[in-house]
């Protein structure tokens, strides 16, 4: 499995890890995420607007 990217460095309030959607979607078009077996994709839209798909 791929090694996904380090949440990004932020001025932590809570316990939520954040990951800049430009890291996990590196070829600038779709990433494929997996959950238990199940592939989605995510998207950025031409208007920078993300999408998750099963």
């Amino acid at each position: 499995m791929q090694n996904l990217p380090r949440p990004a460095s932020v001025d932590r309030t809570s316990e939520t890890d954040t990951y800049d959607a430009r890291d996990l979607i590196r070829n600038g078009l779709k990433a494929d995420i997996v959950l238990d077996g199940q592939t989605y994709t995510l998207r950025i839209t031409r208007a920078g607007k993300l999408i998750l798909t099963k």
